[in-house]
């Protein structure tokens, strides 16, 4: 289903002028569909830990924009992405994640191909006229990596990933990220758009009020947001009495457009992505990485570091529910964003206004 912006809703203000996102892009089902093409099959999408694609053969399935996807390590060792979907009749080559694959068969009817994407072999196809195995291959999707992590774009319309990703590893250098290996997975499903809960992390402004916990590890007043063309960076430094993550350094929360959140602090990293379910739903897959070893000391950080963590999620789902029943109840429509705080949100929603363009 078609559906219709006002022109006013895509206007881009001057940051001390700026409204947040009307209600209906959180409400409206059509909106919700149209966004999986507009800007998630036009964006770059982490998929996978590099550390589940060591090996030739070894592969991850996603889901990226609706779309069916596969990451598979070759025999020449590079990294390959394809459409998960045989050129037979649309079957699965995989159905989950798998080592050491010496091919691709498809699920249905047995088609297989190279790890590279070619055809290799179609049982009792030899009395198909003008059929010519060497002519069929399956398409390719870009793929790109990031220290632990591996990025897809469907879309050529996507920036050069050098591009979005300019910077970022210069500035949490001493994090050594390169260096961190995926630890464990926690996933939240919430009741709530999945730009609720994109907003409410690209600002600090709600932290005095939601997260006293973690007001007292971040120092406030400090507290400041840097952009970047395709991210932005709330950066604070670290309160010494509160802090359980070492000394010295700051905690570095970017956020990678349109739905992908990478929180260093010192001695690990969280990344965060945020699915759509529903025009009011979402899951937000929590990912930590930490060093190759560790002792009991560094174990007992690391859970308390989750601990802590998941107390702050709780806080921000309970606030993020609330959201999404006001921006429900008929008596919203878009309120003034603060300057001094909120430059995150309004970058986001910029990019998105760009994006929703395409509607008008």
């Amino acid at each position: 289903m078609k559906t219709r912006l006002p022109a006013e809703w895509l206007q881009i203000e001057p940051l001390e002028q700026a409204h947040a996102l009307p209600a209906p892009f959180y409400t409206d089902v059509a909106l919700y569909q149209a966004e999986q093409g507009l800007v998630f099959g036009r964006s770059w999408q982490l998929v996978a830990q590099l550390d589940a694609l060591r090996d030739p053969g070894d592969h991850v399935v996603a889901d990226v924009a609706g779309k069916p996807i596969i990451v598979v390590r070759g025999q020449d060792g590079e990294l390959r992405a394809f459409h998960n979907v045989c050129r037979h009749r649309a079957g699965p080559l995989a159905l989950c994640d798998g080592k050491g694959a010496k091919a691709l068969h498809c699920k249905y009817h047995g088609w297989t191909y190279t790890l590279d994407g070619q055809l290799r072999s179609a049982p009792e196809m030899q009395g198909a006229c003008d059929f010519e195995v060497s002519t069929i291959r399956l398409p390719a999707v870009r793929v790109a990596v990031w220290a632990p992590l591996v990025f897809v774009s469907l879309s050529d319309d996507a920036p050069p990933f050098e591009q979005v990703m300019a910077g970022i590893s210069e500035r949490v250098a001493a994090n050594q990220v390169q260096n961190l290996h995926f630890h464990n997975r926690v996933s939240y499903d919430i009741d709530c758009n999945w730009k609720v809960y994109v907003d409410n992390f690209l600002e600090g402004y709600h932290l005095p009020h939601v997260h006293p916990g973690l007001s007292k590890l971040l120092d406030y007043r400090a507290y400041h947001t840097e952009l970047a063309e395709w991210y932005s960076l709330q950066y604070s430094p670290l309160e010494n009495d509160a802090n359980f993550y070492g000394a010295g350094g700051g905690a570095f929360y970017y956020f990678i457009y349109p739905n992908i959140m990478l929180n260093c602090l010192p001695g690990r990293m969280q990344t965060n992505r945020i699915v759509p379910l529903g025009v009011d739903r979402c899951r937000v897959e929590f990912d930590y990485y930490y060093t190759a070893t560790a002792d009991a000391n560094e174990l007992a950080r690391r859970s308390q570091d989750q601990q802590f963590s998941h107390e702050i999620q709780d806080e921000d789902i309970g606030i993020c529910l609330a959201v999404q029943k006001g921006l429900q109840s008929g008596s919203y429509h878009a309120g003034r964003l603060c300057p001094k705080r909120e430059a995150g949100v309004k970058h986001f929603q910029d990019l998105l206004k760009v994006a929703y363009r395409h509607l008008l």
